[in-house]
């Protein structure tokens, strides 16, 4: 019982050390107006804290394409090494808090030269030691080393929000790249059309030129709207591929079958969220939450270095067992120990000390400025979404009535045309105007998607499900 009495010593003083030195943290206000800064529609059913990303993109193949970008994207997996390398970090700064004990054993043999001995003649020793050791184990009387352990829990949980901010922006990159893919998709659908009908046009009215029932002028018109429809279709594959590939990039190694894919009118991606005040808003994002973490790690070093002018008192110890002879090495009376206090005050660094306490100090008021923009930004952002999810909206409606607006006149054009009652020019402005509403509505339906994947982001994202933590 006195042997684990005597190595309980320097974890009953460590308990009882442990003055803090880090400076009372307080959280900086936001620098941000209480409300929303201009009026905005913040009607809203679902808050996005309950809804998961699968809950609110709901298609099966985007769901199919941002589980392997979970699992196989490059980026993520550095995300998520750096989040292991700042555990382990903290656990490294944790265990300096408690001894270490070693388990010992030595063989040591000496000679003394005959001059140097008491009894004149030359002299030989052995000795044997078996022993449980503390070494240079410091009492953390000023919060040195619990300052140091603070500042190192506070960088893993910013590293692990860090994650998180990554894996948010993972899944609303993936879910805008696959909806950039399907506007792709459509638009060059509707160019391929247009190509068609343009190029029946073309053959119809070189034939009646001919035969003498067209001009040159008409033959040229449609000629020319033939090679624009060509070169606008060239553009929007290319346009297609690139996105194609940015998704691949994205996803890291694309599934080799996938669920049928839906258009983006039946995406399902309902704007619904529920929008509460800005603080309350953006303290749930996970980059302010990185942000605010950051800053208090940088609060803790600021302890760890003013404990530094603070004596540093340590302590060494060992508790077994020695002996001359081996066979002697556990018999009674052989018991042996050691105990060595050693305290350090630091009287001259040239202001090395001071010189990191000035450099924590600095570094906690970078750290503020960088939580603050960091807020600062994440309201800029939110505000930007909130307004652009009602306007898309309603220039999606309006863009639709327009849309059906350009068919009807591009349908009484060519029943004029074919009863000879209006000029083949009419015709090309009303297929060019019906052809470009058809593409900036399905441009403003793929915005407004955007919009809604981003204000789902902006909004903190959600919670991660079971599968994207195994992931």
């Amino acid at each position: 019982m006195r042997k684990f009495a005597f190595l309980a010593l320097p974890t009953a003083l460590s308990l009882l050390a442990g003055c803090s030195s880090i400076p009372a943290y307080e959280r900086p206000a936001p620098p941000i107006a209480a409300q929303w800064s201009q009026p905005i529609n913040l009607a809203g059913v679902r808050p996005v804290s309950e809804l998961s990303w699968q809950q609110f993109l709901p298609e099966a193949r985007l769901h199919a394409l941002i589980a392997t970008a979970l699992e196989h994207n490059r980026d993520l997996r550095i995300a998520i090494a750096r989040v292991e390398e700042a555990r382990a970090l903290y656990g490294i700064a944790r265990a300096e808090r408690l001894p270490t004990l070693n388990l010992g054993a030595s063989d040591s043999v000496s000679r003394t030269p005959g001059d140097l001995s008491m009894t004149g003649q030359p002299l030989t020793a052995r000795r044997y030691d078996v022993n449980v050791a503390v070494t240079s184990f410091e009492l953390d009387f000023w919060g040195r080393v619990k300052s140091l352990n603070e500042a190192a829990r506070a960088s893993y949980l910013a590293t692990e929000e860090a994650q998180e901010v990554f894996r948010i922006s993972l899944i609303s990159d993936v879910a805008n790249a696959y909806f950039t893919l399907l506007e792709m998709e459509k638009r060059s659908e509707l160019a391929r059309a247009t190509v068609e009908t343009r190029k029946e046009t073309r053959h119809l009215l070189q034939r009646r030129r001919d035969v003498g029932l067209a001009g040159d002028l008409d033959f040229f018109a449609a000629d020319g709207a033939y090679e624009s429809a060509r070169a606008e279709l060239a553009n929007l594959e290319r346009s297609r591929a690139a996105a194609e590939n940015a998704l691949a990039l994205l996803v890291g190694s694309v599934p080799k079958s996938l669920p049928a894919a839906q258009n983006l009118t039946e995406q399902g991606v309902v704007p619904d969220l529920a929008i509460d005040v800005p603080s309350e808003v953006l303290l749930r994002r996970p980059d302010v939450r990185a942000a605010e973490a950051r800053l208090i790690a940088a609060n803790a070093n600021i302890g760890a270095a003013r404990a530094a002018f603070l004596p540093r008192i340590g302590i060494s110890l060992a508790l077994g067992s020695a002996s001359k002879s081996l066979s002697g090495l556990f018999e009674g009376g052989s018991g042996a120990w050691s105990f060595v206090p050693a305290l350090a005050l630091p009287l001259f660094d040239a202001g090395r000390s001071q010189a990191n306490v000035d450099l924590a100090e600095a570094r906690k008021v970078i750290a503020v400025a960088d939580y603050e923009k960091t807020i600062q930004q994440a309201f800029r952002e939110v505000a930007d979404l909130l307004t652009a999810r009602d306007q898309l909206a309603q220039q999606l409606n309006a863009q639709e009535a327009g849309e059906a607006a350009q068919n009807q006149r591009l349908r009484i054009v060519e029943a004029r045309y074919k009863a000879g009652a209006s000029s083949y020019l009419e015709v090309l402005d009303a297929q060019r105007d019906s052809f470009s509403a058809q593409q900036a509505t399905v441009q403003v339906r793929r915005a407004l998607l955007s919009a809604a994947v981003q204000l789902y982001k902006a909004l903190g994202g959600g919670q991660a499900t079971q599968t994207d933590k195994a992931a």
